[in-house]
């Protein structure tokens, strides 16, 4: 077990790399407000750093953020007088509350994944191919702002202003949260691989070949769990490509 609070932040740290697409994903699903999702897995890990050292790191970390987080949505829900939705989602996040007053049995519970959804969302093409990038790194790289700002070469307020632009949009043009319609995949899919060779061969970030191999091999193991896509020999490839270039490098 971790014996200080510099353990308990790495553990927090890390698990927020490994698990924000997973938790997002699945906060996304029910909530469909990026923003929303966001805020309440900010506070979650705010609470996870203060809990965890007197506590103990749950069995299941993913498991315990994505719960405390539904429970953190529904008190920012019932603050904002204003939010659209707020009776149909408040009844949702309730019954969400409900199934998972329990975070010990929630912990031994699989959630859904839904990562490749929100891989779709990121990369559809009515956004701009920077923000596809940005979104990604973001949503599903777990990166901060600054992180994503740094890899640009831009200020933090000028790239917090175009996430927020690119979320707005999907909002605004009612791009769905979903896989898309059996005759989009192909066209889709290009542009999911596009931005994941980007992040590798372009040196978005300084691990930026070990993330977007990660980023890879989720994408190539969750369209193989889904029975209508099974195993994509263009994502098998790129992943292939990936792990090629970088063993040489680490070679060289």
């Amino acid at each position: 077990m971790p014996d200080s609070a510099s353990d308990i932040g790495a553990i927090v740290e890390r698990t927020f790399r490994e698990e924000s697409g997973r938790v997002l994903g699945a906060l996304i699903s029910g909530l469909g407000d990026f923003d929303l999702a966001e805020d309440a897995l900010q506070d979650t890990l705010l609470t996870a750093l203060e809990r965890w050292p007197a506590e103990g790191v749950p069995r299941n970390p993913a498991a315990w953020i994505t719960t405390v987080a539904r429970r953190k949505a529904v008190d920012r829900v019932r603050r904002n007088r204003s939010f659209d939705r707020k009776l149909a989602l408040l009844q949702w996040l309730e019954t969400e509350r409900e199934v998972s007053s329990d975070i010990d049995l929630v912990e031994d519970r699989p959630f859904p994944d839904e990562r490749l959804k929100l891989i779709f969302t990121c990369c559809h093409p009515a956004l701009a191919l920077e923000a596809q990038i940005a979104l990604t790194l973001h949503t599903l790289g777990g990166l901060s702002t600054a992180e994503i700002a740094r890899a640009f070469l831009t200020s933090v307020p000028t790239m917090n202003q175009r996430l927020t632009r690119a979320k707005a949009k999907i909002r605004g043009a009612g791009i769905p949260f979903r896989l898309p319609l059996a005759p989009d995949i192909p066209e889709r899919l290009d542009a999911v691989l596009r931005v994941l060779y980007l992040i590798f061969n372009e040196g978005y970030t300084a691990s930026g070949g070990a993330e977007a191999i990660r980023l890879t091999r989720v994408l190539v193991e969750l369209l193989a769990h889904e029975a209508d896509l099974a195993e994509n020999p263009e994502a098998l490839g790129l992943l292939a490509l990936m792990v090629l270039h970088d063993s040489r490098r680490a070679a060289a």
